[in-house]
């Protein structure tokens, strides 16, 4: 279910793309996308679930393990000609709203939190394991 979220984060940033920079710059918006899911469950986990500092320690720490891929595709999108702030909100909103939606759906919310912690714990939600191709493509790009 959570991996869903993170395989259609790729849809609203499309809409104006032409071409193969522009599918990456989609791909790129999508990292925008990884940080608003973990960003708003794990602030929606943390108060629903009596203020368990685990859910920020955990949000903290996959943005540490993570701002220098948020960085690089912005350097990328820019340098594709994209970056349309519109796009980018796009993207969070995109993210942040099928989080919840998944969330909405779980029979449990409870246990629903508590597997999210788990996985952004483990880096399950990393952009590095959740977006390796569009990550690599973009690191080519950044050293050319």
């Amino acid at each position: 279910m959570l991996g869903l979220a993170l395989t259609l984060l790729t849809a609203p940033a499309r809409a104006q793309a032409e071409g193969d920079d522009a599918a990456l710059i989609g791909a790129l918006m999508a990292f925008h996308g990884s940080e608003a899911i973990v960003e708003v469950m794990s602030t929606h986990c943390y108060e629903t679930a009596g203020l368990d500092t685990a859910f920020k320690t955990a949000a903290e720490n996959w943005y540490l393990r993570n701002i220098s891929y948020l960085e690089l595709a912005d350097r990328v999108i820019e340098r594709l000609g994209g970056g349309d702030p519109a796009e980018l909100k796009a993207a969070r909103n995109y993210g942040g709203s099928q989080i919840m939606s998944a969330y909405n759906q779980a029979p449990d919310k409870n246990s629903f939190c508590r597997s999210f912690l788990g996985q952004v714990e483990s880096g399950a939600f990393d952009i590095d394991r959740q977006l390796p191709e569009p990550l690599k493509r973009a690191q080519e790009i950044s050293a050319s």
